[in-house]
């Protein structure tokens, strides 16, 4: 490329262009921050030292001395929710919707977060009204995700049901999952009440949402052996592994029961052998070890064990063999054996949680629905030894 005599002139040019825009940026921003009160330097000041509680003080005093400043106002509000000053919270949002001249974006943006403030404080009814209103303006998605929330808090299944597919029909989001579960709650109120036909519908439209709902065949099977219907009920369980194999875990009890009330126990037993050596656990352990226990005796019982304890060292297989070992001691061994045994199984007991993928919580029993974030098919189906 030839080098041309013009580019000389043009480089002073440019160079002084430069110069004049950083000249006017550089007044634009001196102009702009001599017109900010002397509180939101020291409010700035305050949280670069962490000292939360003062720079909100001082911007509360910049509010009240600039009105005009609509994105304070939001930061602070949103601010307050989070710290869980909620009556804060919401002041500071009907106060920005009571402004005249407020923007029409500005103003569904104050009643978006005033809904919120509203879901957090618990007032649910009067979020409720506050999202319905958005459901025809441009934040009619974060809309109808809240009012979801609200209607799984009231455990208004049906309702959940129409939000979800509304939502999902509106942002694509995949929620049948979640749907399969709000069916799922209808069939236990229905079951609860003594309405078998009803629940067993309702877990065919869990299903018919998601065909992968393990809950859903793991109650239909409920369903069945609380009937009498044993094979059917062994049907619904054995399909849990093809969905999920490590649920089994929470199957296992449930089809051993099953075969023994059909008097089958020594089949339920191979079965749950080959499930062993396909899906290996703690759980699925313990329910061999008792069906073997209970169908060759305590020495077939006391060798699987120490296989088991050769394979995976665990609290919980070493109070299964002590447990094994106590039926067949002697006298003499028997007090020892019994006092080790409850120290093991106590500290096991206490050990034994199942936990949460998405927020670490830890609890005794299972939950299809975490108690502490709310996440649906977020707990671990089986059951680890925790040391808190």
């Amino acid at each position: 490329m030839e080098f041309e005599i013009w580019w000389l002139l043009a480089f002073p040019l440019f160079f002084v262009l430069g110069w004049l825009a950083a000249r006017v940026d550089i007044k634009q921003v001196v102009t702009e921050s001599r017109a900010l009160p002397n509180s939101y330097f020291r409010g700035l000041n305050f949280l670069l030292n962490e000292q939360p509680d003062k720079a909100i003080e001082a911007f509360l005093e910049v509010v009240k001395l600039e009105p005009e400043t609509i994105d304070l106002h939001f930061a602070l509000g949103a601010l307050f929710r989070r710290r869980g000053e909620l009556e804060r919270a919401i002041r500071m949002h009907e106060n920005l919707l009571e402004r005249e001249g407020l923007a029409e974006e500005q103003r569904l943006r104050a009643q978006g977060e005033l809904g919120q403030d509203y879901l957090k404080a618990g007032l649910l009814d009067r979020a409720e009204e506050v999202f319905h209103k958005l459901l025809q303006t441009p934040q009619h998605g974060v809309a109808r995700t809240y009012l979801l929330e609200i209607y799984v808090q009231e455990k208004d299944w049906q309702k959940a049901i129409n939000a979800a597919r509304e939502l999902q029909n509106d942002t694509s989001k995949p929620l049948n999952a979640d749907i399969a579960h709000f069916y799922c709650e209808r069939a236990l109120l229905d079951a609860a009440r003594g309405h078998p036909d009803a629940a067993a519908a309702h877990l065919q439209q869990a299903l018919a949402s998601n065909r992968q709902s393990v809950r859903a065949n793991l109650m239909a099977g409920d369903l069945d052996a609380a009937a009498g219907q044993h094979e059917a009920a062994i049907a619904y369980w054995r399909l849990v592994e093809t969905q999920s194999a490590a649920h089994m875990a929470l199957v296992v009890e449930r089809v051993l029961g099953s075969y023994r009330q059909l008097g089958r126990m020594e089949e339920g037993v191979q079965w749950l052998r080959a499930l062993y050596a396909r899906q290996p656990s703690q759980d699925v352990f313990s329910a061999l070890y008792l069906a073997v226990s209970e169908t060759e005796g305590a020495l077939a019982a006391t060798q699987l064990a120490r296989e088991e304890l050769r394979r995976n060292p665990s609290l919980r297989t070493l109070d299964r063999l002590l447990e094994a070992q106590l039926i067949n001691a002697e006298p003499g061994e028997r007090e020892l054996l019994q006092v080790e045994k409850s120290l093991v199984a106590a500290h096991s007991q206490r050990m034994m949680r199942y936990q949460c993928d998405s927020c670490g919580f830890k609890a005794k029993q299972f939950f299809w629905r975490c108690p502490a974030c709310g996440r649906w098919d977020s707990f671990d189906p089986e059951r680890q030894e925790s040391e808190s």
